[in-house]
């Protein structure tokens, strides 16, 4: 299962090739409000390309980027466009301190590139959890990029809006932003799941890599890979483990790929729905 935020619908069509599952969150750009008109013909014209690939295990969502690519108008044209069409949402937020000052106090690097550019930045006087909440972006269901600058009242507004968190420490440390408090989500009762933000920004998407990242070990490390991430997308009945009555998802390593992050090239099986989509013959 897959859950991608991009720009130009090739991991959708690759999946519905395949025959995999996930969901596919149609990213959208535009911090100037006088450009949010051309934004959303944009998108819908993407969602709606996109969703004849859609399958029974195949979604398409929207991704409005981060708040300092996306303008107020913009985030609640999404967010009412989610509502009307059923679609789900995720969304890059809290992930530096340089958000958090461009989005409370409209100051910093974020708001300085886009006054050169003649953009009017207006501080929010919230935290861009707080700020998203009140947009309507985050809501239930939607998946929450990063989340490392946060305190206590925005975990209460993610737990209490049915949100869940997608960790992505190795960008986390790459960029220098810290770690999300993972722990606090979890007894918080909010879903975390990880992800790997972008390959951008880590060089290899690899989920095993970001377990190992986030302190996961043995036990941990399989089930942060595997139900935690099912949770977060609101699947957990469906899939993340073997159970009677579940979709039969699985992936086969060699158990001496799993004593150290391995890329996941070195899958020895991948079955989706009871059916094998890919299969490296013994030697």
């Amino acid at each position: 299962c897959i859950a991608e935020t991009g720009s130009t619908g090739a991991v959708m069509r690759a999946l519905h090739d395949l025959g995999g599952r996930g969901i596919v969150y149609q990213e959208v750009f535009g911090p100037d409000p006088a450009t949010c008109s051309a934004s959303m013909a944009e998108l819908e014209s993407a969602v709606w390309h996109l969703r004849p690939l859609a399958t029974s295990h195949l979604f398409v969502g929207v991704s409005p980027h981060a708040p300092y690519t996306v303008s107020a108008p913009l985030y609640e044209a999404v967010a009412a466009l989610a509502r009307r069409e059923q679609l789900p949402i995720a969304v890059h937020v809290a992930e530096s301190q340089e958000e958090m000052v461009f989005v409370h106090d409209g100051a910093g690097p974020f708001a300085e590139a886009l006054q050169a550019r003649g953009i009017v930045v207006v501080p929010q006087r919230l935290t861009p959890v707080a700020y998203l909440v009140q947009r309507g972006v985050i809501r239930t269901g939607t998946l929450c990029i990063h989340c490392v600058q946060v305190d206590e009242a925005d975990v209460e507004l993610i737990r209490a809006t049915h949100a869940a968190i997608a960790h992505c420490p190795l960008s986390n440390r790459a960029h220098g932003h810290g770690l999300a408090p993972a722990r606090a989500f979890r007894n918080a009762g909010v879903p975390v799941g990880l992800g790997t933000d972008s390959v951008v920004s880590v060089g290899e998407l690899n989920l095993w890599a970001e377990a190992d990242a986030a302190g996961c070990i043995g036990e941990a490390a399989l089930r942060a890979v595997t139900l935690d991430g099912a949770h977060a997308l609101g699947w957990q009945d469906e899939i993340g483990s073997l159970e009677v009555g579940k979709a039969a998802d699985l992936a086969v390593f060699s158990s001496t790929t799993l004593s150290h992050p391995s890329p996941p090239s070195t899958a020895l099986l991948t079955v989706v729905s009871g059916r094998i989509v890919h299969q490296i013959s013994a030697p």
